[in-house]
């Protein structure tokens, strides 16, 4: 289940993180399509707009297939046969689309035959842990371990195309495997193009949080093959989809239940909001320099949402007391946090090698 993701880096930061090679091995960037239409945000919820990664073949034609466009897409895939002039009146749930189930529904299968496969992008993802016999639901920040650099604050405009790899050594996004499809409103007008995210059975150190998480997408030999629907099929494709233990998580603020928060404060650690010591980890420091850099340039439109219904009741072994939501001003703890120094003992949770 993946119900709340984050992804707040400019769209010209969040392209430098997405750089690659094309097949004839040419050191490129995705090109956006649509980036007044991309709204960085801390905490995106299902229907808002979410950058993704596909093939340029999907909009034009005769493209090599492994080049790359990032676009922004609505979070909750609109099938084709969706006869409504609303989308918003769909009544079924395609924020997530179970791998177990992908080639049974006709929501999924058919752009999935397609080869309408995408790489949704994000920070990380949360996810609630339910405490048993209680209504309390601990949030976790989920995202790829984060190599500590001594360039890290590097985030800047690129001198030339060589520089690319040597500047880009920030924060590594996580990219999670998705399905996508283009609707056109029975009425006529602009074609929605939205998506799904793959989910499968959790890792071993994700059990204790939930059953389920997005199929993620570890190494650029995996996404490409996953976007490159020109040449690898989609029964190939499949056999991409699968638990990944390379992650790191810990909890965070309960204002992260509320789609309407969106600041920095809904990634950091909770311990820090809450007034107690915390011995970060390599992570968690890449981390707070990461979001000492760059802020959004804009937020999500404040259209109403649902916040706390939209919250999975998740069980779980694992039980964490609950910090209280951060007051205002909290922000500047993390301008203090970072003066701290990088020092310390890490505590992250990162998996267990037997």
């Amino acid at each position: 289940m993946c119900g709340r993701t984050s992804c707040h880096l400019p769209k010209e930061v969040l392209a430098r993180a997405c750089a690659y090679r094309d097949r004839q091995g040419r050191q490129r960037l995705p090109e956006w399509r649509d980036p007044d239409r991309y709204c960085p945000s801390y905490n995106k919820s299902p229907r808002s707009s979410s950058p993704v990664l596909l093939s340029r073949l999907h909009l034009e034609k005769d493209a090599d297939s492994s080049e790359r466009i990032i676009a922004p897409m609505r979070w909750g895939l609109v099938p084709y046969w969706f006869r409504e002039a609303d989308p918003s009146k769909l009544q079924i749930n395609t924020s997530n689309c179970r791998s177990d189930t992908v080639m049974e529904k006709r929501s999924f299968k058919v752009p999935l035959l397609k080869g309408r496969r995408c790489v949704v992008l994000a920070d990380g993802f949360f996810e609630w842990q339910r405490r048993q016999a209680t209504n309390h639901r601990q949030p976790y920040f989920i995202y790829f371990p984060q190599a500590k650099t001594e360039k890290s604050e590097q985030v800047g405009a690129v001198a030339s195309p060589e520089d690319w790899e040597k500047v880009w050594d920030n924060w590594r996004p996580l990219t999670m495997a998705g399905i996508f499809d283009c609707w056109e409103p029975p009425e006529g007008g602009d074609c929605l193009y939205s998506y799904s995210i793959i989910t499968v059975d959790s890792c071993k150190v994700m059990n204790d949080i939930h059953n389920r998480m997005p199929a993620i997408l570890d190494g650029e030999e995996a996404i490409s093959k996953w976007l490159d629907f020109g040449e690898v099929s989609a029964q190939e494709a499949l056999k991409l989809i699968h638990p990944t233990e390379n992650i790191a998580f810990h909890a965070v603020s309960s204002m992260v239940n509320s789609s309407w928060n969106n600041a920095p404060e809904c990634l950091l650690p909770a311990h820090l909001l809450v007034g107690k010591e915390l011995k970060a980890s390599a992570s968690s420091q890449k981390m707070l320099q990461w979001l000492a850099t760059k802020s959004p340039k804009k937020e999500e439109p404040k259209t109403p949402q649902k916040a706390e219904s939209d919250v999975p009741q998740w069980s779980s072994q694992f039980l964490q007391k609950s910090p209280g939501t951060p007051k205002r001003g909290s922000a500047g703890l993390l301008e203090r946090w970072l003066k701290r120094g990088q020092e310390e003992e890490p505590v992250a949770k990162r998996p267990h090698t037997q």
